[in-house]
């Protein structure tokens, strides 16, 4: 592993899905995977709506950044990724309970299909507190 880049697991956080990690940390940046709605104990798909999944996919990027050091609140830009762009607003709720004050950047893409069949996911860049 480079100096310049480490990788960090995450033991809260679901089993990644394939030959990846759940973030890599860089330059006092941490570039967090994708998240979907996996319960980290059961690695099951939860959620009945997408507003639903959001919430996990975000709690599921909280323990991510926890076992770096960092908070979701540190984040500086999150990209979500849906398949029904018509259910955002509910989405979008759910995501302002996470950053109530000072929210990072974010993406929002409609997508044809996600892994699992999910409805939501989230990746995050999130600066790692000195």
């Amino acid at each position: 592993m480079s100096a310049f880049r480490e990788s960090v697991s995450a033991p809260d956080a679901p089993a990644a899905l394939g030959p990846y990690v759940h973030a890599m940390r860089a330059g006092g940046l941490l570039f967090c995977s994708g998240q979907i709605p996996l319960d980290p104990r059961t690695g099951d798909l939860v959620g009945a709506t997408a507003a639903e999944q959001a919430g996990r996919c975000l709690e599921n990027l909280a323990a991510v950044c926890q076992a770096a050091g960092a908070t979701l609140g540190n984040a500086v830009k999150l990209t979500v990724y849906t398949t029904d762009m018509s259910s955002f607003a509910e989405v979008n709720e759910v995501y302002g309970s996470f950053f109530e004050t000072d929210p990072p950047a974010r993406v929002a893409i409609g997508v044809a299909a996600l892994p699992r069949g999910a409805m939501v996911e989230i990746d995050a860049v999130v600066a790692i507190p000195d």
